[in-house]
């Protein structure tokens, strides 16, 4: 019974309204008065921040806040991925039969996940994949999990339904129902990678460094894929875009690529720049250091 009301007002509230209030709320001047609240209220650890909280001009700016390069050292061998992220590891595993696993009970499908897009519907079945959930106390920058080139991204207008793990655990196929942002990477030793940017509740946007014409959480929902041509060069570790207020990344590996580190477990918290997978050689044994 609470799951089906849960679900019912979660339909009917005005979600991309709500999301688009907020967004603004954040950018007004005032707004910096209640980042002590917020603070307090998410117990968010201000050690690895790299300004003083004073110096934040308002709401958003301390939710996008950066954070000192020391506090999140890059794992920086060639035969290790990183996660992009700071959070909590919410699902880890194989991409079967065309699904991906959300909780008990529930999966949701690969293509819907990627907008039918066929090409790379293919290319990750069979693939491996983690989802990474970004609490409101995480930093909410994200970054280049391994060496490669951006050639391509996807945007999928959507709901802005809440991610956080109670929501996730009743509702089925909430990530392919919610706002995505897609960026597909090409590595030298690991195939092809998606990294699907997934919107919530209150993410006014989604921002990508390497395309600001990308506009998310727009009243106008149109689809877009977009390729690049020449294709745009990261580093692991590289900062790729932020999430103005919180949400969700899942990571999308080709058959045979990468073995998860044996910590990488569903409830585990990980950190930008930590090892989450080791490379895999001819598709089969981990590359060694």
């Amino acid at each position: 019974m609470k799951q089906r009301y849960l679900q019912w007002v979660l339909k009917y509230l005005p979600k991309r309204t709500i999301s688009r209030w907020m967004g603004k709320l954040a950018r007004q001047s005032w707004s910096r008065r209640l980042i002590p609240i917020y603070i307090r209220y998410f117990r968010v650890d201000l050690t690895p921040v790299k300004k003083p909280v004073h110096e934040f001009e308002n709401l958003l700016a301390f939710f996008i806040r950066e954070l000192r390069p020391d506090m999140r050292p890059v794992a920086r061998e060639d035969h290790l991925i990183i996660s992009p992220v700071d959070g909590t590891i919410s699902q880890v595993g194989e991409i079967k039969e065309g699904k991906l696993f959300q909780a008990k009970g529930i999966t949701y499908s690969l293509e819907e996940l990627l907008g039918h897009q066929k090409k790379y519907v293919e290319s990750f079945l069979g693939g491996r994949f983690m989802t990474i959930y970004l609490s409101p106390s995480d930093y909410h920058r994200f970054h280049m999990p391994l060496d490669g080139k951006i050639h391509a991204c996807t945007h999928l207008p959507g709901e802005l339904y809440p991610v956080n793990p109670m929501v996730v655990n009743c509702m089925k196929g909430i990530f392919v129902v919610n706002e995505r942002l897609i960026s597909y990477i090409d590595s030298m030793d690991c195939g092809k990678v998606a990294m699907v940017k997934v919107g919530a509740t209150n993410v006014g946007s989604i921002k990508v460094s390497y395309d600001r014409n990308i506009a998310t959480n727009q009243k106008a929902k149109k689809e877009l894929f977009q390729t690049y041509d020449p294709a745009f060069s990261f580093k692991k570790g590289e900062e790729l875009g932020w999430f103005e207020f919180g949400s969700t990344i899942i990571l999308l590996f080709e058959p045979n690529q990468i073995d998860w580190m044996n910590y990488c477990v569903p409830g585990a918290k990980v950190q930008m720049g930590q090892a989450v997978a080791r490379i895999l050689k001819n598709g089969g044994e981990a590359i060694e250091p």
